[in-house]
């Protein structure tokens, strides 16, 4: 079923503004979700704007084609990760694209899925892929890691800072019998936490958060798929990226601003020797974050940021491998 697959576009006017649809332009949305930004886009680019939607997630991907129907051949679908981006453009004709948007993370209808495995609220197999054909599961990685690679994935990906206990109660407990369930390892970190711990979330959170992001590659993929956009807008056109962690929001800056930089030679050379031009102009000086009225109706926004830039100059398009081919 897709019908329930309904999600709330977050900084929707703010996305809309950094991008400026216009008819006939050509727009990629590298992690169509729902399809509420490509709605929204296809509505402002009538009568002949293109879309091109793509999405890890099959489910997603068939409740967005769906929701498009309307649209027609003006819309087309791609069952891909999003650092496939260069790959998919050029197989559907959208290699020089006038805006590439990306809105990371996981969505609501993921996490209220109970057997998708993303939340610790309600018991099921854990799975947390956003593919469920491909891939490794959360459970798989829980249960075959090192210690020392769980502890790593928690502190760097979660920000856990009791990551080395959590990871040793885990080996200790699959010792005895697999962990199987999203409940089962909730637990199991609840367990492992001080108990003087004051946290305002769930103990599992962080854990749940730095599993999912492991199990989708997200922040390899995230790093290959930057360039990529790049390389597949056409020049004046628009990059926009939404971000829902700290880490994702890093990324998305310093390649921004590298980008802008262009030059990438030692500060301690008195010339440029490197012949880098800037290909980017930045467009948002400072995250754009969501209002307070639109999180009061949508707490998932609260930790949206929003960053955009403009391309300048024409990067020289290569052969981008996906991370999954490296």
């Amino acid at each position: 079923m897709t019908s329930g697959f309904i999600h709330a576009p977050v900084l929707l006017l703010e996305t809309i503004q950094a991008l400026q649809p216009r008819s006939g332009h050509r727009y990629v949305d590298a992690t169509l979700g729902g399809g509420g930004h490509a709605e929204r886009i296809l509505e402002l680019t009538t009568p002949d704007g293109l879309l091109l939607g793509i999405d890890a997630d099959p489910q997603a991907l068939q409740a967005a084609t769906a929701r498009l129907a309307s649209f027609g051949r003006r819309f087309t679908p791609v069952h891909a990760h999003f650092d496939a981006l260069a790959r998919v453009a050029s197989e559907t004709g959208f290699e020089r694209s006038h805006g590439v948007l990306f809105d990371l993370g996981v969505s609501s209808p993921q996490l209220d899925r109970a057997e998708r495995g993303f939340s610790f609220s309600q018991e099921a197999p854990l799975d947390m892929r956003f593919d469920p054909t491909s891939g490794a599961t959360a459970g798989e990685l829980v249960n075959s890691l090192s210690q020392a690679e769980l502890t790593r994935i928690f502190f760097e990906y979660g920000e856990e800072r009791f990551a080395r206990r959590i990871a040793e109660r885990i080996s200790r407990q699959r010792t005895q019998s697999p962990i199987r369930t999203t409940t089962q390892l909730a637990a199991i970190i609840a367990q492992a936490k001080p108990k003087s711990t004051r946290d305002r979330i769930h103990p599992a959170t962080r854990v749940f958060q730095a599993l999912r992001i492991a199990v989708n590659d997200e922040l390899n993929r995230l790093q290959f798929a930057l360039p990529q956009a790049l390389d597949v807008l056409r020049l004046g056109g628009r990059l926009v990226v939404i971000s829902f962690h700290s880490l994702e929001d890093r990324i998305v800056k310093q390649f921004l601003r590298r980008e802008a930089r262009g030059c990438i030679c030692p500060p301690e050379l008195p010339a440029c020797i490197c012949g880098r031009n800037p290909t980017v102009r930045i467009l948002t000086s400072r995250p754009i974050t969501a209002s307070t009225a639109e999180i009061a109706a949508n707490p998932r926004a609260r930790s949206a940021k929003l960053r955009a830039a403009e391309v300048i100059a024409y990067q020289t398009m290569q052969q981008h491998p996906t991370s999954a081919q490296l």
